[in-house]
């Protein structure tokens, strides 16, 4: 892309900066429906373009993953935001017929899904919940939040959002934040992985880049650089690697390093990221029956393998107990569920070489007898805190165990969030899997244990990937790194209530799915969820969830609730 056309864009979007900062809301919200709109007239485009990108098999159950993870997670996010617009434009009151309360510390929480009955029906047994950081108080909620809006004498600033090339939904997702709550006007440089998606999003976005508040960039590393460091670019977001991070922030190579031991960045402009990590997924020992077992693989499997593993979110390491009897059969149930899942092309530059580099480190590592590349490496020394598996993300379809020697499931919970806490780089979210009378029987120490984990997203019996399909929800790394020691990065995004100091997205769910759960006393209908990799009409319901999820017509119940039941 020739530089001129960046410097015309980022005059536009300067002229342009205050106008959309001091739009008033209800013209703000009529740019939100006019792009629900426009994603219901492209959604299947972009999902086939997803497949096609990916090399995804068209009539292949995981294709559903491009519809959850791209249109389905920008229409829920768009309604969401334009509610909460709404709701402050009326009265001020965003959090009006919001559950809201405060833990016995004194921490608030807010409950963001299910906010109705319809959301109930759809994830039965699902629960998302906001916490707050420490000093926001429940009555003060309100006031904590759309800080933004309080304030109207803005003048407006030129936001930069270096796009990423895995999830599909967080280029869209990542430019309305930016626009929404912080009040900025876009230019998004577009990953050279998924940059064919670009033409899509600009006929998705057109009625914000006729009016002038945003633009598209494409290209390599280059038109990176000059845009990071253009005067015409206010501020910041990164989407991507915190190795990414640092090179963009100080620099590459010795004087980078240099930079940042010094903290000393070449870039002087306010940065937010959104960045990966090495995510921890514990398994809590209890009363596990075989088809427990069973079900609870493939959920790890789908936390590894969604996207082939190419998420800032994907589990990385299994932590279990030593001396958990069921612990090996649990380990062989994995090694099972990953060999026998979809084959698919790693499609992502480098997957193959970052895999290859996991099994230098790891000569014992398994090579899982598949025709693609996948790798489980059993028996992390969990003592090891230089690791390669607990500082390096693989972002590549690579499962590594560790076991804690620990005697009782309360011990257990205890080391292995102080290991998760310790041991493993990045923040941005931990799964814990506990059986429910383990969990009635730890009561106040499971409470524990998720307050104490210091993750963005911490989720129970769910993967931390629902927290980011929540548009409610807050997602990114827990608070309080810095430029020098990012981990998993600055800020949060999603968020569509706009909180101003959210600390951590708790999602929880059924440990059984329906039916088999009713018989255990588990009384909730969610079936197999449409984003496990082994979820055979997980196509079809994702295209029925993304179009409900657009025009929220009940009539279109009954047919996800059918395919959902098949698969």
């Amino acid at each position: 892309m020739e530089t001129a056309q960046i410097d015309t864009d980022l005059n536009t979007l300067s002229q342009s900066k205050k106008e959309w900062a001091t739009l008033p809301i209800a013209e703000k919200v009529d740019f939100l429906y006019r792009l629900v709109e426009l994603t219901m007239a492209n959604a299947e485009d972009w999902a086939d373009a997803g497949v096609a990108g990916k090399g995804i098999d068209p009539q292949s159950p995981l294709a559903g993953e491009e519809w959850i993870s791209g249109p389905y997670a920008l229409l829920g996010w768009l309604h969401a935001t334009a509610a909460t617009l709404s709701a402050l434009d009326a009265d001020g009151d965003v959090l009006k017929g919001l559950k809201t309360w405060e833990k016995a510390d004194g921490q608030a929480v807010a409950r963001v899904y299910p906010t109705n009955i319809y959301e109930t029906l759809l994830l039965h047994g699902y629960t998302v919940d906001v916490w707050m950081q420490p000093g926001v108080k429940r009555e003060e909620l309100s006031e904590q939040t759309a800080h933004f809006y309080r304030n109207l004498d803005h003048e407006g600033r030129v936001a930069l959002v270096l796009g990423a090339g895995n999830i599909s939904s967080i280029v869209p997702l990542d430019i309305l934040y930016k626009m929404y709550a912080d009040g900025e006007v876009v230019i998004v440089k577009m990953n050279p992985v998924n940059e064919y998606l670009g033409p899509i999003f600009e006929r998705i976005f057109a009625p914000l880049i006729e009016a002038g508040f945003v633009r598209f960039a494409y290209g390599a590393g280059d038109v990176g650089v000059y845009l990071t460091g253009h005067d015409g670019v206010d501020t910041i977001h990164i989407t991507g690697s915190s190795r990414t991070h640092d090179a963009i922030v100080f620099g590459s190579g010795e004087d980078g390093a240099q930079r940042k031991a010094n903290n000393q960045p070449t870039v002087g402009k306010p940065i937010t990221s959104e960045l990966g990590g090495v995510s921890p997924t514990i398994i809590v020992p209890g009363p596990w029956t075989k088809a427990d077992i069973a079900y609870q693989a493939e959920h790890l499997a789908t936390q590894k393998l969604h996207n082939d593993g190419l998420n800032c979110i994907a589990s990385q390491v299994l932590v279990l107990p030593a001396d958990w009897e069921q612990g090996d059969a649990l380990v062989d149930a994995v090694r099972d569920a990953l060999s026998e899942a979809e084959e698919r092309p790693a499609y992502y530059p480098g997957a193959d070489d970052r895999q290859q580099a996991a099994r230098d480190h790891y000569p014992d590592a398994e090579k899982l007898e598949t025709n693609v590349e996948r790798t489980l490496i059993v028996g992390v020394d969990p003592a090891d805190a230089n690791a390669y598996c607990f500082n390096e993300e693989f972002f590549a379809p690579v499962y590594a165990i560790t076991k804690l020697a620990v005697s009782s499931p309360a011990e257990f919970l205890r080391e292995a969030v102080r290991f998760s806490n310790e041991t493993l780089q990045g923040t941005l979210g931990a799964n814990i899997i506990i059986h429910p009378q383990t969990a009635k029987e730890l009561g106040e120490e499971l409470d524990k244990a998720i307050a104490d984990l210091r993750y963005g997203t911490v989720a129970i019996n769910a993967w931390t990937g629902v927290g980011f399909l929540t548009g409610r929800a807050a997602w990114g790394a827990y608070p309080g790194q810095s430029l020098d020691d990012v981990q998993s990065g600055i800020g949060v995004v999603h968020n569509a209530l706009l909180f101003d100091r959210p600390e951590k997205s708790v999602v929880k769910a059924p440990f059984r799915p329906f039916p088999r759960g009713v018989r255990h006393g588990s009384f909730y209908l969610s079936p197999r969820p449409p984003w496990f990799v082994t979820n055979d009409t997980a196509q079809t319901t994702a295209k029925r969830l993304t179009y409900y999820a657009g025009d929220g017509k009940v009539t279109r119940f009954p047919g996800i609730f059918a395919s959902a039941l098949r698969g």
